[in-house]
């Protein structure tokens, strides 16, 4: 099974991000935009989890929501990886919140690493996914729009609470990925 965890964004925040990519948009670049259903902000890729393993990373989920209070999070900017000026995913970026979402990415890299998953070769990075570049079709125009738009005033006002993990089981379709949360583990009430 397909999977990843991570934290769900309310629905008003999703909208915001929507917009965000309607402004991105207009460049005329080729990306795929992530559906703003989708929108989410991924602390761990598990890939194709086998059913064995599945209890073991419920289990990792629970001690890390346990050891974790709730906190409140907030969008800062938009970007681009690997950079700006050759951007191939464009992501929106967390200004507070960003450390308690980095300590709870690196108790969950542990605790799965246990299990038999294998780390990350790269080092995390919070960041909420909108679009990734298909081809270099109007990408200088992308370029401009994102530095323009990097500091977007709509995200200083983009704050939500973070209450809770979420296992996602991801399904591949024509028309883009299915995700369905089969497992939530709440943080720690403060």
């Amino acid at each position: 099974m397909r999977s990843f965890i991570a934290i769900s964004l309310p629905p008003d925040i999703k909208d915001a991000l929507a917009r965000m990519q309607e402004k991105l948009k207009k460049s005329g670049a080729d990306v795929k935009w992530v559906a703003p259903a989708n929108i989410h902000l991924t602390l761990k890729f598990l890939g194709d989890l086998n059913e064995k393993k599945l209890e073991a990373v419920y289990g990792a989920m629970e001690d890390t929501a346990k050891n974790n209070t709730r906190f409140y999070a907030r969008i800062r900017d938009l970007g681009a990886f690997p950079k700006v000026s050759s951007p191939r995913i464009i992501w929106a970026g967390i200004g507070a919140g960003d450390e308690e979402i980095k300590k709870i990415a690196r108790q969950l890299e542990e605790s799965i690493a246990r299990v038999g998953i294998p780390k990350e070769d790269r080092p995390f990075s919070c960041h909420i996914t909108l679009g990734r570049t298909k081809s270099a079709l109007n990408l200088d125009r992308l370029t401009q729009d994102l530095t323009k738009n990097g500091k977007d005033p709509e995200a200083e006002g983009l704050g939500f609470d973070i209450e809770k993990i979420t296992f996602f089981k991801s399904t591949l379709t024509p028309k883009g990925p299915l995700y369905e949360a089969l497992k939530e583990a709440s943080l720690r009430a403060i």
